[in-house]
């Protein structure tokens, strides 16, 4: 929280004009007082109010220039005359007044303007732009009318002040990667999917595998949902994708569709998963060399040898693969990095981006839990021979096979029983691939509930796995592995309830005493979570680390303790979505490349406000959305029937036809809002 000289944002009345700064109130929001740690705020003002930290803050040029960036980002569709002329009689009269040419006539047309695009604009843009002017023109009249009555300037008018925008919806904050998502949904909508691919790949190059595999926190801060329900966003993503990969077109890289010319600059990347191929493709658009390993046979990391054929089909993120590929990144794969070659890179390259992943399962810290026990297979490895055999034909190795009990050199379980403990993606991938590879049973035990392990995963994932035949037992532990001579024969399972805290806390899992069973089972697969190998660091480097054993960055500019060394996603933050990789890889990739330029580490202002955004929270689930008509029915996707699904791995969700599509994308409310600081 932050002390305020003056807030109306949501709603707050903080007046504390003509108080000693000392007896100020605190915002009861988290605003941007403090820009950055160079530098403090004079004022915020955005889609909700305003906010002003400095009593020296010229109230009528924030106004203005607030006004101005309407028309600078032009982000009003042009579909209703409120927001195609509001916003510019706004800019004009406002400046006039700023510049000591008002009336009062002008005052009141503003108001008036401002109140007739609230009610009338049809996407929040327009709707929004007017309530803070309005709120300044309210509670600051007087100094208005003190330009207009001796016709003179505002005070600050024409001294040099740093106003910084952004564009945001509740969408794009939501979504790690900061994708345009409205941009995106107009692309479909007006069936211009060139236009909704370059829109994705501003800020997301895997627009493929995001528009199938992604567990789309946008739609958790939908505003449709304050109506009716979220709109369908992930779906909507992977149709621009499709269009271009299924029709030939080439790639609808951002921008021009060009990268700059090479610049000299050489960066070595560590991993060909989301988070390093996301780093080389923005890195090679800026034209930059870069040269990406990775020690797997094949590209794409986890994605690839993690995530099912049903899920993400390789055809598609081999698109995406390839996207990255034609900006010239330069990819030499089944090389796992040394730490000697981590030294040369020091001098061969210009910065080195760590983005290796998270590929060791850790255990589940039973009793007589021992890797030599057969039956007992560690999640990463299971999806690997599962994946690398249903994607490449490359058949499962004669050690795995015996240690593992394989009747044949690919993954097959029929006839066998299988336990999973887990609660996440990975686990929900081994369950639903131990059905397909023929067992007659498979089981998730799980600590939580149903609710927790959907928020873990996605309603969808959790729903089909049911549907497909995975028993789910919750409130469950696995205490015991129990076995004759190394083979696995049964589980001891541990049951639990939830205990009310009498204080008021959250609940606590407590053991049910006599509860406890014995289940035969032939496997259990631990996917509780993984490690990252780091073992190709030179120890001489003695890089920061954080308690979880990855390696320690500061959540911003993504450099680690040693200069020009970097690192995102799985390996600095321990597992993650893949869209929370990319976004972190966006990051750092941007901030590389001006540090193999300058030596200096440096953010935008664009991402100094995504932070402040971000911190901010721009959904409100307690918003009362009116001008909409509700109950408009949420488009859901053809899947694959149960039936068929279960016996292949053919992708289960067939997406939208051109009719849903068009008719999801109508549902978008358009919910830009514009943000800005004075500083």
């Amino acid at each position: 929280m932050s002390k305020v000289y003056f807030s109306t944002w949501r709603d707050e009345q903080i007046n504390n004009i003509g108080k000693a700064e000392e007896d100020w109130a605190e915002s009861a929001y988290n605003l941007p007082a403090q820009y950055d740690e160079h530098a403090s705020s004079k004022a915020f003002i955005g889609w909700d109010g305003v906010a002003l930290f400095d009593p020296d803050i010229d109230v009528v040029k924030l106004a203005t220039e607030y006004a101005h960036q309407y028309q600078e980002y032009s982000e009003a569709c042009g579909r209703c005359a409120p927001g195609r002329w509001g916003g510019r009689i706004l800019y004009d009269l406002l400046d006039k007044i700023a510049r000591g040419e008002g009336s009062v006539a002008d005052m009141d047309h503003l108001k008036e303007i401002g109140k007739s695009m609230q009610l009338t604009s049809k996407c929040e843009i327009g709707k929004t732009v007017p309530n803070p002017l309005i709120d300044l023109m309210t509670h600051f009249e007087d100094t208005f009318l003190e330009c207009i009555n001796e016709q003179k300037p505002s005070k600050h008018y024409h001294e040099e002040v740093d106003y910084i925008a952004k564009i945001t919806a509740p969408c794009m904050d939501a979504c790690p990667s900061h994708v345009d998502i409205p941009a995106y949904i107009e692309g479909v909508r007006d069936v211009r999917l060139d236009d909704a691919l370059r829109a994705t790949r501003q800020t997301m190059p895997l627009a493929h595998t995001c528009g199938r595999v992604c567990p789309h926190p946008c739609e958790d801060e939908c505003r449709r949902s304050n109506l009716d329900e979220s709109i369908a966003i992930m779906e909507l993503k992977r149709l621009g994708a499709d269009y271009e990969s299924d029709h030939d077109l080439g790639f609808f890289h951002p921008g021009k569709g060009k990268k700059k010319k090479p610049n000299g600059k050489k960066v070595a990347v560590i991993g060909a998963g989301p988070a390093g191929l996301t780093t080389a493709y923005y890195l090679a658009l800026e034209g930059v060399e870069v040269d990406c390993y990775e020690a797997l046979p094949v590209l794409g990391g986890e994605v690839t040898v993690g995530v099912p054929e049903y899920r993400m089909p390789w055809d598609k993120y081999a698109q995406d693969i390839e996207a990255v590929r034609d900006l010239g990144v330069n990819f030499i794969v089944n090389h796992a990095v040394t730490a000697d070659e981590m030294r040369e890179f020091e001098t061969s390259y210009d910065a080195t981006m760590i983005a290796s992943g998270t590929r060791i399962s850790k255990k589940v810290r039973c009793d007589n839990e021992r890797p030599e026990i057969q039956g007992y297979w560690g999640a990463i490895d299971f999806l690997d021979w599962v994946n690398l055999y249903e994607k490449f034909d490359i058949t499962t190795p004669e050690d795995v096979q015996k240690q593992q009990m394989l009747p044949s050199n690919f993954v097959d379980l029929k006839g066998k029983t299988l336990a999973c403990v887990g609660g996440g993606f990975t686990s929900m991938d081994v369950v639903r691939c131990a059905i397909r590879a023929g067992a007659k049973r498979v089981v998730m035990f799980y600590r939580r509930d149903e609710k927790t392990i959907i928020r873990n995963t996605t309603y969808e994932e959790y729903h089909e796995a049911v549907e497909e035949g995975v028993e789910f037992i919750f409130h469950s532990a696995v205490a015991k592995m129990n076995d004759e001579d190394d083979v696995l024969k049964s589980l001891d399972i541990d049951k639990f309830e939830l205990v009310p805290d009498p204080n008021g806390g959250r609940a606590q899992l407590v053991k049910i005493d006599g509860a406890s069973e014995t289940i035969e089972f032939d496997y259990l697969i631990p996917a509780v979570s993984q490690s990252a190998d780091l073992k190709f660091l030179p120890e001489e480097w003695e890089l920061e680390m954080t308690s979880w054993a990855t390696i320690k960055t500061n959540g911003v500019d993504y450099m680690t303790s040693r200069k020009g060394i970097f690192a995102s996603g799985d390996c600095e933050y321990g597992p993650m979505t893949i869209v929370n990789a990319v976004g972190q890889a966006k990051r750092a990739a941007s901030v590389i490349s001006r540090y193999i330029h300058t030596g200096e580490i440096t953010i935008t202002d664009d991402e100094i406000m995504e932070d402040h955004l971000r911190k901010m929270k721009v959904y409100d689930k307690k918003e009362k959305i009116t001008g909409w008509l509700p109950g408009v029915p949420r488009q859901h996707s053809e899947v694959l029937h149960v039936d068929i699904r279960k016996y292949n791995n053919e992708e289960v969700n067939f997406g939208f036809t051109k009719e849903q599509a068009q008719s999801e994308a109508e549902r978008c409310m358009r919910c830009y809002y514009i943000a800005m600081v004075a500083k």
